[in-house]
């Protein structure tokens, strides 16, 4: 299984997958790569539904254990290459649906070559050297949420940067970064008030994904710290409903919003992009007040068009 598994990473690696899917029924696998956001079906070999078992195993998952769903990493050596992976197994009545995730190693772009409108990065940069204040990234999964939150995190000189993440994709030698860890009862809301006992100037949240969470994100803008994290919603203006759905006050939110992101990750001519839309604080405002985007809201459906496609 060792061999066949490497054998996989390889083509991952190869085409830039972020994610390997297989789903097991009874003896019939199913094996995808998500590449660019699509799927991609991977020629199946005749033992393949061996290997969700073998990445249990890996990953020091509870075999026996068939009733939850769990999650594991470890670490894999590929052609010289340490690569740190996550594998997460759901088993249903008559399937077993696992997903292993490449986690990221190392981020070379620059903040310059974020966006191909050299107005958005120049607000990037603008925005992330300011003291405090809570920026949210969304967008869906692949887009390259991670890539562009460590890209805006190395452009930053001279301040304490802390991260909080559920697992830690990228290690980064002058973050200080802390993993969530359930087996011992310590979330994102724990691992927050721990650093802003350590007197941060920026903290990164790899995901708001609960109430405690959002709140404790919301708090720690609004005693002084830049704060930046993703949220799950379909674009950037669906942030601030979200966020109020998770049970943050509305006045306090709208207080410390900087700017709202979402992004789309787009391939044209073998060539990858990040589209982003971004909401500042005067969008923010007029949308909050009238629910409709202002005419100077340059959304990805409007790029899209703009660009024919």
């Amino acid at each position: 299984m060792e061999k066949r598994l490497i054998a996989l990473l390889r083509l991952a690696i190869k085409y830039n997958a972020t994610d390997i899917h297989f789903n097991v029924n009874y003896q019939e696998v199913k094996i995808e790569m998500r590449i660019d956001g699509y799927f991609r079906r991977v020629k199946e070999l005749f033992d393949d539904f061996k290997l969700i078992r073998y990445l249990q195993y890996l990953a020091n998952l509870d075999v026996g254990n068939i009733l939850s769903p769990q999650t594991g990493q470890f670490e894999m050596i590929v052609d010289g290459m340490l690569l740190s992976l996550r594998f997460a197994v759901i088993n249903k009545l008559n399937s077993t649906n696992g997903v292993l995730r490449i986690l990221n190693s190392k981020i070379n772009l620059k903040p310059e070559y974020l966006s191909r409108i050299k107005k958005q990065n120049e607000y990037f940069k603008y925005i992330m050297n300011l003291d405090n204040g809570l920026i949210l990234f969304s967008g869906p999964t692949g887009s390259g949420k991670t890539t562009t939150l460590y890209t805006l995190l190395k452009s930053i000189r001279n301040r304490k940067i802390y991260t909080i993440e559920d697992p830690i994709e990228v290690y980064h030698d002058e973050f200080v970064q802390l993993s969530v860890n359930k087996d011992m009862m310590f979330d994102y809301s724990d691992g927050i008030k721990q650093i802003l006992r350590h007197d941060p100037d920026v903290i990164m949240i790899g995901e708001i994904r609960d109430t405690k969470a959002a709140k404790a994100a919301v708090e720690a803008a609004n005693t002084g710290h830049l704060v930046v994290s993703t949220i799950h919603a379909p674009r950037a203006s669906a942030c601030l409903s979200r966020m109020i759905e998770l049970g943050v006050s509305k006045s306090n939110l709208l207080e410390n919003l900087v700017c709202l992101v979402n992004q789309k990750l787009i391939s044209e001519s073998q060539k990858k992009y990040v589209l982003y839309e971004i909401m500042d604080r005067n969008e923010i405002d007029y949308y909050n007040e009238h629910l409709k985007h202002s005419a100077n809201y340059y959304s990805i459906d409007k790029q899209l068009k703009d660009i024919g496609k």
